[in-house]
């Protein structure tokens, strides 16, 4: 067998230099194949092959059996590039069935750039700072020029965790008031904002002063104070709502106005109510519960679940109306007047007073009063003094059985009893006197 040998320069070589064994590369270039022949079978498998061309650049001499190899260029239809000489470091471009050019070795920063109908041409490396952008009125459709955005070329106040703020197109600054260490956001100052501050979680019993939500207690406000855990001030800084530290009672520093139901365990006021109040619940050491109110009917006006009016206080009065029954745990006791000094003419103030006992110490006549209310009834009780013989007259609206007046006792200190009912307005009927009580 003879020695394989490699081919270092295609040069013509004759039969001799081939033994039978020998294998040789066939190369078919329009179905893109190579393929091997022996020395024995290459004539037959190069028949046809009768000469030496650019287009055939392995030729075989028939009646010799002689193999020729082009040296020459092979063109691009033959697998060749159809050039004699390529730029070293050139880019290839290709032009169809012609040969391939070579553009010139690129200077630096340069770069490749297509038009989309010719060949693609090199674009010169811009200035310092300039970007490549696109530009669909240059030719190439790209240009270089100058970055619009701004780049940054200061940087002041830069340490850890400072967030980043832009002075102007070139400079950036880092804020000493507003720090993130990836958790929290520290702010020295005041926090502005033209939107809502959602918080998401909840605030813990630590907590300074903070702002919180959960889903279910909805915004929580936590704080720690020596005075108060929490203060809300109006824009005259002063205290509005206080919950005093440690606790959980709440101090409201002027009026709370509720438009809907007010809901509490208790509820227990600390200062006295005022005449020009329209609803007002007030409490003093001395009187107690005070309720004070003005209506055009009625000042203060108590009702029951069925929103029916259970007792009245008529507007600037001091009486009471009971719309229902009156019920006393032991006894009710009426107003009565006690009066040791009776003469002459006499009006009874019925709005102040029930019952009556008047000692006479002279002759009465008992005027027609304007004060009583239908349904009015109580008791006279009429004492001599201790001369006795004392007169009782009656004016108009007062009425005796049979229209005969009243005869009193005439002893001194004799005690009679006379029963009245205000039948109407104007009409005081009186009862039989019942005399000489001892």
């Amino acid at each position: 067998m003879a020695t394989n040998k490699k081919i270092t320069a295609l040069t013509e070589i004759t039969e001799s230099d081939l033994a039978n064994d020998d294998v040789l590369p066939i190369v078919d270039v329009s179905a893109g194949t190579t393929h091997k022949v022996r020395k024995d079978t290459l004539a037959s498998a190069l028949s046809g092959v009768s000469s030496i061309s650019a287009t055939t650049p392995i030729a075989v001499n028939q009646s010799t059996g002689a193999v020729t190899v082009s040296t020459g260029t092979i063109p691009v239809a033959s697998g060749g590039t159809g050039a004699t000489n390529l730029t070293d470091g050139g880019i290839l471009l290709g032009s169809g069935t012609g040969a391939v050019t070579a553009m010139s070795v690129l200077a630096k920063g340069a770069v490749v750039v297509g038009d989309g109908s010719t060949d693609p041409q090199a674009l010169s490396v811009g200035s310092n700072g300039t970007v490549l952008k696109a530009n669909s009125s240059e030719s190439l459709g790209v240009e270089w020029a100058a970055d619009s955005a701004g780049a940054v070329t200061s940087y002041t106040n830069a340490a850890d965790n400072r967030v980043i703020t832009s002075v102007d197109s070139s400079t950036i600054n880092g804020e000493a008031n507003l720090t993130f260490n990836g958790s929290v956001l520290a702010v020295s100052g005041n926090v502005t904002t033209t939107g809502t501050v959602e918080p998401a979680g909840d605030t813990a019993a630590g907590d300074d002063a903070a702002i919180g939500y959960t889903a279910a207690e909805g915004l929580i406000l936590t704080g720690q104070g020596s005075t108060n855990d929490i203060t809300i001030k109006n824009d005259a800084d002063a205290d509005v709502i206080e919950i005093p530290t440690g606790t959980q009672n709440v101090t409201m520093q002027g009026t709370l106005d509720v438009v809907g139901d007010l809901t509490a365990a208790t509820f227990t006021p600390d200062g006295d109510t005022a005449a020009s109040d329209s609803a007002a619940i007030g409490y003093t050491a001395a009187e107690g519960l005070i309720l004070t109110g003005q209506g055009s009917t009625n000042d203060v006006t108590i009702k029951n679940d069925a929103d029916a009016d259970v007792i009245e206080i008529p507007t600037g009065t001091t009486n009471v109306t009971v719309a229902g029954q009156l019920n006393g745990g032991t006894i009710i006791l009426a107003e009565t007047d006690t009066d040791t000094s009776n003469t002459g003419s006499v009006t009874i103030d019925f709005s102040a007073h029930q019952n009556f006992v008047l000692t006479l110490t002279g002759n009465v006549t008992l005027a027609n009063p304007s004060t009583e209310s239908v349904g009015q009834a109580g008791v006279f009780v009429f004492i001599q003094d201790g001369t006795g013989s004392r007169t009782l007259s009656l004016g108009t609206d007062y009425e005796s059985p049979a229209g005969g007046g009243i005869t009193l006792s005439t002893a001194a200190s004799a005690v009679d009893v006379v029963p009245y009912f205000v039948k109407a307005s104007g009409s005081i009927q009186l009862g039989a006197p019942q005399l000489a009580f001892s």
